[in-house]
């Protein structure tokens, strides 16, 4: 690991700068810490994170295929390598340190974990083989440690993405594109020569509410009928006329985009020489998972708790929600990935908000000195730019908290960075600086592919193992 400088806090010496820890490397994370170098000159800013590298949804969330998305990482590392910015990676707090004791050690803690876990799909037949939540199946995709032993299984002809947002148009697309097409994106290889093994021929994308509510980006949609071998295909009965309800206008906008989208692909004749086909169904609402002896069809022999189809019953919409009609249909299928949204890991010592999922707070602020941006306290919405507002207000936050904080002596009372590696260092925990997230960050580079941003190294060990002498920057067991 690389040296890095520490605080000196010697006795009768005046009170040194600011000292501020941001728990969490993603976007929420570096928007507050670029906000804070801003705001408060002469802050201290240690990022801890519980990976090995940086960057949150960034690198582990964002669509292998969506590398233009993936630039902003530039500007948090540019973050990163101001002096008073640290960052500590392969840092986890609940296992290697307390919340209590950070507080201890720090004037302010921002607490910018994200939200890591799906949200429960709550039907019968969600614990059947075969059914994921998005978190976990694009972590897997995506080469996250957390889930790159996750083996979801891809020996089916259809799957079913349960969402109409992003996320689950991202899903059905990397599960639909050739190789040629993800030649340029940084999927990882483990999840690449799944997919391409595949025998998958449908992918269905379900909305209990109508195409009006989607919530689809408009250019994500309409990347869908841009395909090399694969379809979109829509059922023109399932299209209104015309957007119509009260809406934002900014919604209204974004419906009529989608709906004219809509339309083009339901006008098209799918080419029937295109193998795939992605299905967009709305007003339908999953109600069970089926096993394999409730359905007899293509998918039937793939195995005793295996799902094999979905259930689902149409709806209408009453008053914006969506209402069940009694109909009933089944989509043979030995997949589902069920993107329906996102909650957190608990943090002991914090109540949680029954309402967003995340951490109780009052515009940012939880208690006093403790702060929180990101999803963690708004919920899980927006894209990677809407976390600069929250960056922007937890540094506003901490100015007014510590008007006297903005320059060397000004206010300033905890140790910060000195005590954090000395409790790290007493309990053996191997912290990742960010020069050393550069040399695996050159190893990912230097393996890639042609044409390939990167190769990534989807286990802790293989990461750790560049640090170790691995100076070619080859995988040391395997990507």
């Amino acid at each position: 690991m690389s040296a890095e400088p520490t605080k000196s806090q010697a006795a009768g010496q005046a009170p040194g700068p600011l000292a501020v820890a941001i728990v969490g490397a993603g976007p929420s994370g570096f928007y507050a810490a670029a906000a804070l170098l801003k705001a408060l000159p002469g802050v201290e800013i240690d990022i801890i994170e519980a990976l090995p590298t940086p960057f949150g949804l960034i690198r582990g969330g964002v669509a292998p295929d969506h590398q233009s998305t993936k630039r902003v990482a530039r500007a948090f590392a540019r973050t990163a390598r101001d002096p008073r910015v640290h960052f500590h990676g392969n840092v986890e707090l609940d296992r290697d340190l307390s919340l209590a004791e950070l507080r201890a050690a720090y004037d302010a803690v921002v607490l910018a974990v994200g939200m890591a876990r799906d949200r429960d799909l709550e039907i019968a037949g969600a614990g059947l083989a075969g059914v994921f939540g998005a978190a976990a199946f694009v972590g897997w995709y995506n080469g996250h440690p957390d889930f790159r032993d996750l083996d979801p299984g891809l020996d089916t002809a259809a799957a079913c993405v349960i969402g109409n947002g992003n996320v689950a148009i991202d899903v059905a697309r990397v599960l639909v594109k050739t190789a040629e097409e993800m030649a340029d994106s940084d999927l990882a290889d483990h999840a690449a020569r799944a997919i391409q093994a595949a025998p998958l021929r449908d992918v269905y994308l379900i909305g209990r509410r109508g195409p009006v509510q989607a919530k689809f980006t408009n250019k994500e949609l309409t990347e869908m009928g841009a395909l090399a071998d694969c379809a979109a295909v829509v059922d023109p009965a399932l299209l209104p006329a015309e957007v119509s309800g009260p809406m934002p206008e900014r919604d209204r906008r974004l419906a009529e985009k989608n709906l004219a989208t809509l339309k083009g692909f339901a006008e098209a004749a799918p080419s029937s020489a295109k193998a795939k086909r992605v299905h967009f169904l709305f007003n339908a609402r999953p109600v069970a998972v089926l096993g394999p002896d409730a359905l007899l069809g293509p998918d039937a022999a793939l195995g005793e708790g295996r799902c094999a189809a979905l259930r689902l019953e149409k709806t209408r919409l009453e008053d914006g929600r969506a209402v069940g009609t009694g109909a009933f249909f089944e989509i043979p299928c030995g997949l589902v990935v069920s993107a329906i949204g996102y909650r957190m890991a608990p943090i002991e010592g914090l109540a949680l908000d029954s309402a967003t999922g995340g951490i109780a707070n009052r515009d940012g602020r939880v208690d006093p000195g403790l702060y929180v941006a990101g999803w963690a306290g708004r919920a899980p919405s927006g894209v990677i730019g809407t976390n600069k507002a929250d960056g922007d207000r937890v540094a506003g936050l901490i100015q007014a908290d510590f008007p006297q904080g903005s320059g060397p002596g000004g206010g300033a009372s905890k140790p910060g960075r000195d005590a954090l590696v000395g409790l790290l260092a007493e309990r053996g925990v191997r912290r990742v600086d960010f020069a050393d997230w550069e040399r695996i960050d050159a190893a990912e580079v230097a393996a890639a592919p042609p044409g390939a941003p990167r190769r990534k190294l989807t286990r802790i060990a293989d990461l750790l193992a560049v640090l170790d002498g691995d100076d070619d920057g080859a995988p040391v067991t395997g990507v």
